[in-house]
């Protein structure tokens, strides 16, 4: 019998033993290619706010929002423009009959204008015709129009510095939840080796009592069976750390490069660390709706001052040549591509579109319910916002506690840890005390190592919510000085 026990120990102990061993030769294969076939990996190291700071010069969406900045800049200036006056040339040069006749049209867009006498005959001659000149126009007055159309164009870029603010805070955020979900992943995978270490020694201790026939060979297969279980879990948790590496990568844009993250002081809860209370109305998400009822409203304006006369000032010069005379002659060869007529004009013009205000009319009011909308967004968006505000100080309270409490979980789990195995060896507990002891510890120090970053990511929960991670960045510097 006790024979038996020992070729079951043996056994267990060699089980553990081959996938000990096989965990190792992944691991080499995974980390260490083999010399002439692939190079390893370049390695980068980012601290949080350098992480941060890369990936809001490089992320491309930042990138999109700043060409979206520059782009309305650019439209408040072509606004602007049209305070300057235009001036348009024109040169022509035709070939045709010279036929006129007496009568009107109405205005349309397909028979040329004509000019000249109408002569009582009618001729397939044809001769050159041309025409060049400049006009120069410029409206002195327009009752605020102008004025109406670029204080539109401006809320178009007061709306797109809005998105920036927006995009950087997505960009910062989603790099800051990705940076604690690496550095929490290579926190559990700790807690995880340290376990499996603590139950190697112990499957060792085991063995050595089932030799000596002071403990059956069932306590052996058990001690194997938990170490195999852990080593199990450090599997699940070193790969959980390599694929929140890779996502950490990817966000940055080195999918190809290793990327470290150097915690500093994130992994020690902050000492009386708060972050000061901020309105809702400061957050980047309700000044962008904010300004998208000022944009409507300037929609509207500028509607109310496009219902006036437009006024005029212009000037022009230009001239006239033609191959065909009055009497009906026509001149061959080259005559007609010049200009053998100038002339000079200079006035105003007004024009009025009357009935234009009935549409004018409808418009507004399309622009007016349109910034009503808007308005009951923005308290909808500050509503939200309030409650994401209060959420995160909720949750950042909780994780203070869960900070304070784990030190005393991990240092009675791991005097429990001891006894048990005290215990065990003296003959006075069984195997399975022993077990439950052991889980307890490790999920003890994987419920420490949590609640550690825990706290800092409650920080940064009120710092995303407030819409602005820069004073939580700013503590994680002090505290790392």
């Amino acid at each position: 019998m006790d024979r038996g026990r020992k070729r079951l120990f043996e056994r267990a102990h060699r089980a553990a033993g081959l996938l000990c061993t096989g965990l190792v030769l992944c691991a080499g294969l995974a980390g260490a290619p083999c010399s002439g076939q692939t190079l390893p990996p370049e390695t980068k190291t980012f601290t949080l706010d350098q992480a941060v700071d890369y990936a809001l010069a490089h992320y491309p969406a930042v990138r999109a929002a700043l060409s979206g900045v520059t782009a309305a800049q650019a439209g408040v200036g072509v606004a602007e423009t049209a305070y300057l006056p235009s001036a348009n040339t024109l040169w022509q040069t035709n070939r045709g009959t010279r036929n006129n006749i007496f009568g009107q049209l109405l205005p349309q867009s397909v028979i040329p204008s004509m000019s000249g006498p109408v002569l009582g005959f009618t001729s397939g001659a044809n001769v050159w015709n041309s025409a060049g000149g400049m006009l120069v126009s410029w409206e002195p007055l327009d009752f605020g129009y102008r004025k109406a159309s670029v204080a539109e164009a401006r809320t178009g870029e007061s709306q797109a510095s809005a998105q920036l603010r927006i995009t950087r805070l997505d960009v910062a955020l989603a790099t800051v939840e990705r940076y604690f979900t690496l550095l929490q992943a290579e926190q559990v995978a700790r807690a995880a080796r340290a376990d499996v270490e603590r139950r190697e020694t112990f499957a060792k201790s085991v063995g050595v009592l089932v030799e000596n026939q002071l403990r059956p060979g069932a306590d052996a297969s058990r001690a194997a069976a938990d170490l195999a279980q852990a080593q199990i879990r450090l599997i699940r948790a070193a790969t959980a750390e390599s694929a929140s590496r890779v996502a950490l990568a990817n966000l940055l844009g080195l999918g190809d490069i290793r990327i470290e993250a150097a915690p500093g002081p994130l992994l020690c809860p902050p000492q009386g660390a708060a972050l000061s209370a901020a309105s809702p109305a400061e957050n980047p998400f309700a000044i962008a709706q904010q300004f998208r009822i000022e944009a409507a409203q300037a929609r509207d304006r500028a509607l109310a001052k496009s219902y006036a006369p437009k006024f005029n000032l212009q000037a022009a010069l230009y001239g006239r040549g033609s191959g065909a005379e009055t009497d009906g002659t026509t001149l061959g060869g080259a005559n007609g591509l010049g200009l053998q007529r100038m002339n000079w004009d200079a006035g105003v013009q007004v024009t009025f579109p009357v009935l234009q205000i009935f549409a004018i009319r409808e418009q507004r009011k399309v622009e007016q319910a349109g910034a009503q909308a808007e308005r009951a967004r923005y308290d909808q968006e500050l509503q939200d916002l309030s409650g994401e505000i209060a959420q995160a100080r909720i949750n950042l309270e909780g994780s203070q506690q869960i900070a304070r409490t784990t030190p005393t979980e991990v240092s009675s789990a791991r005097d429990t840890e001891q006894q048990a195995r005290a215990r065990y060896e003296a003959g006075l507990a069984t195997i399975v005390e022993v077990s439950e002891a052991q889980n307890i510890l490790s999920q003890a120090e994987v419920d420490d190592a949590i609640a550690r970053l825990g706290v800092w990511h409650g920080l940064a929960g009120v710092a995303a919510a407030q819409g602005d991670l820069q004073p939580f960045l700013e503590l994680v510097r002090s505290a790392g000085h």
